[in-house]
C-alpha cells in the first residue's frame, strides 16, 4: 500500500452513514478513487503534497494555531489529553488523527464534532479535483482535504498528528506550529524510517521548527541525541522529560512538575501506567505552549480524556455475547515492540489488583515483529489464540504469529476470528474465569469494535 498503509493508511471502513451528499456522491466512493491513485511504490516526499495544497490555495497557511505531534507510540492518548483539557477550558478545538478505526470521519474533528459526511465528501472532492488524476498517497490527499476543513472552520486550536515519521510527512508543511511534541520513539516502520532508533527519532523530529518550543517524552539515549541535534540546528528550546518537567503518581494523584510549578491532577481515566507519561506530556506541552488555562480545565481534562481501543474495556454487544458469562474483554491497537512492554506492564497492573488468568486474542499485520511484540507477555499470559486480521490487510497467518508465541514460551493455539476465540473460551478450566485481551493491530481493533457496535464518537 505505501509508506502510510501500515497501520496508517487507507483501512477498507467507510467514512460512516452513506448519505448522499447534494451531488449524490458519498464519501465512500471518493475514497475509494483516492486509494487508486496510490502508487505502487512510494518515496516519501512533500513535493505531491505542495502540488496539491497550491491548487486548493495553500489552507495550511489559513489554519489556526497548530500543536503538531509525532512519536512512535502515545500520539493519539497524548493528543485526546489535550483535546480534552483545551475543551475542558472552553476551547474550540481541530482534531486530526490517523488512523480510523471505524469510519474515516474519525480522524477528523471540527471544533469539537466529529466531520459530517457531506461536509467530508465535499471535501475530498475538492481534492480529487485539484489533485487531477496525478499520483498521490491516500493520506497525502486526505490529509490535503482535512487542511481544507480546518481552514474553513474557525477555532482556536489545531491539535495535528503525524501519520508517518514527521519529517516527509504529509502534515509537515504547517511552517510555524504553536509548539512540537515528540512522544516515545521506538522501532517502527523501518522500511521507510530507518532500522535504528537514532535514525527514526532523527526522521520524528523533522518536525521542529525554529521559534516552536518543542516537548520531548521520555526517549532511548540515541534517540534523544538526534532529537537534541536537530534542536541545536534550529535553536528550537527543548522540554524534556526527566529534565525540564517531570511526570508521577503520588498518593494517588498525578503531579506534573515543571519551571513553571506544580500542577496536582487526578490520575487520568486512561488505563495503564504509561498514561501517566502521556497525560504528563500533554499537560507539559500546553504549558509550553504558553497557554493560559485555569487549573479546573486540567482536572476535568484527566477525568474525560477517551481514546477508543487503548486498553478499552468493551462492554456489552454482539462480539462480547460470544465469551462465556462474566469473562472480561479488553482491547487494544498496540502492535510494536515497545507497544507491548506498556501494554504487558498495565495488564500485570490489573492483574495485582483482580487476579485473574490472561488470555490473549492476537491478530497482527505481516511488517510487524510478533515476537517483540509478545515477549512481555511471557509469564504472564495463560494461553494465546491467534487470529486473521479481518479485511484486504496483508495480515501474519496466525499459524506464524502462534509460533512466535510458542518461542516466547506461551501456549499457543489457532482460530479463525476474533468470535471463534471467544466462543473457544468455553472450555476454558474455571473459577475463575479469565480475562481476555484482543490486540496486535489497529485494523483488528477497528474491526472488533464494528462487530461489537462500539463506534467511536
Amino acid at each position: 500500500m505505501g509508506a502510510h498503509a501500515a497501520e496508517h493508511g487507507p483501512s477498507g471502513r467507510g467514512a460512516g452513514p452513506a448519505a448522499l451528499t447534494p451531488g449524490g456522491i458519498t464519501s465512500d466512493l471518493i475514497l475509494e478513487r483516492l486509494l487508486a491513485l496510490h502508487p505502487k511504490l512510494i518515496d516519501l516526499s512533500l513535493e505531491r503534497m505542495w502540488r496539491v495544497l497550491e491548487r486548493l490555495g495553500h489552507p495550511e497557511r489559513r489554519l489556526p494555531p497548530v500543536i503538531h505531534v509525532a512519536g512512535t507510540n502515545g500520539k493519539g492518548s497524548t493528543v485526546a489529553f489535550m483535546r480534552a483539557v483545551l475543551e475542558a477550558a472552553g476551547l474550540k478545538v481541530h482534531v486530526y488523527t490517523s488512523p480510523h478505526l471505524v469510519r474515516f470521519n474519525e480522524r477528523i474533528r471540527l471544533a469539537g464534532r466529529l466531520v459530517e459526511e457531506a461536509r467530508l465528501a465535499g471535501a475530498l472532492a475538492q481534492a480529487e479535483q485539484a489533485n487531477d488524476g496525478a499520483p498521490i498517497t491516500f493520506f497525502e490527499i486526505t490529509t490535503a482535504a482535512a487542511f481544507q476543513l480546518f481552514a474553513e472552520e474557525p477555532a482556536d486550536i489545531l491539535l495535528l498528528e503525524v501519520g508517518l515519521g514527521g519529517r516527509l510527512d504529509a502534515t509537515n508543511v504547517v511552517e510555524r506550529p504553536l509548539a512540537t511534541v515528540i512522544t516515545p520513539v521506538s522501532i517502527d516502520h523501518v522500511e521507510f524510517l530507518g532500522e535504528t532508533v537514532e535514525a527514526i527519532a532523527g526522521e520524528k523530529a523533522g518536525i521542529l521548527k525554529a521559534g516552536a518550543p518543542a516537548v520531548i517524552a521520555r526517549q532511548p539515549r540515541e534517540a534523544l541525541r538526534a532529537i537534541e541535534r536537530r534542536a541545536a540546528r534550529l535553536g528550537v528550546p527543548l522540554h524534556i522529560a526527566g529534565e525540564q518537567f517531570q511526570a508521577f503518581e503520588e498518593g494517588g494523584r498525578l503531579v506534573v512538575a515543571d519551571e513553571m510549578g506544580l500542577v496536582d491532577l487526578p490520575l487520568p481515566r486512561l488505563v495503564g501506567g504509561h498514561q501517566i507519561e502521556n497525560a504528563g506530556l500533554a499537560v507539559a506541552a500546553l504549558r509550553a505552549a504558553g497557554l493560559k488555562l485555569p487549573a479546573a480545565a486540567y482536572e476535568a481534562g484527566m477525568r474525560a480524556a477517551e481514546w477508543p481501543a487503548r486498553l478499552q474495556r468493551l462492554g456489552p454487544g454482539p462480539l462480547v455475547a460470544r465469551a462465556p458469562e462474566g469473562v472480561d474483554v479488553w482491547l487494544d491497537g498496540g502492535h510494536n515492540a515497545a507497544g507491548g512492554q506498556a501494554l504487558a506492564a498495565a495488564l500485570a497492573d490489573i492483574e495485582d489488583r483482580a487476579p485473574r488468568p490472561l488470555v490473549m486474542v492476537v491478530g497482527m499485520l505481516g511488517t510487524k515483529d510478533a515476537g517483540g511484540f509478545l515477549a512481555p507477555f511471557a509469564g504472564l499470559t495463560r494461553e494465546l489464540v491467534a487470529v486473521p486480521v479481518p479485511g484486504e490487510h496483508k495480515g501474519q497467518p496466525p499459524e506464524m504469529v502462534a509460533a512466535a508465541a510458542r518461542a516466547q514460551g506461551i501456549t499457543a493455539s489457532v482460530a479463525p476470528s476474533v468470535a471463534a476465540a471467544l466462543e473457544g473460551l468455553a472450555s476454558f478450566p474455571a473459577p475463575p474465569v479469565p480475562r481476555v485481551l484482543i490486540c496486535g493491530s489497529l485494523y483488528l481493533a477497528g474491526a472488533v469494535l464494528g462487530e461489537n457496535g462500539n463506534y467511536p464518537d
